[in-house]
């Protein structure tokens, strides 16, 4: 009877907790948007954040193009990571802005081009 109780918590633990806490995290991250943060959809596509109502958020994905999308369709939003070799003396960005390193905002890193 014991070890079916431990391996019982032993799931718990393992599974059903770190769910829990990811899906928090994510309703938190969900309902703290704001206008201009860049995102990424649950589907894979790109854009920034134009307008915020109840449940809809719009999101330009192409220069002109915005679509509305539920909030929950948000899954990351995206910040750049500046290095200091990204800026000369006087702090201005010499970077051309073709790739770069991005990380979103629970630390995770990727390569953007």
């Amino acid at each position: 009877m014991l070890f079916l109780v431990g391996i019982a918590l032993l799931f718990w633990l393992l599974l059903v907790r770190p769910q829990v806490r990811r899906q928090r995290e994510l309703v938190h991250l969900q309902s703290t948007l704001e206008v201009g943060d860049e995102v990424i959809l649950t589907s894979g596509v790109y854009g920034t954040v134009r307008g915020l109502e109840d449940g809809v958020a719009q999101v330009e994905i192409a220069d002109g193009v915005a679509i509305r999308v539920a909030r929950g369709a948000v899954g990351q939003v995206v910040r750049e990571v500046d290095s200091p070799a990204d800026h000369d003396a006087d702090g201005t960005d010499e970077t051309d802005g073709t790739t770069g390193t991005a990380q979103t905002r629970d630390g995770e890193a990727s390569e953007e081009n």
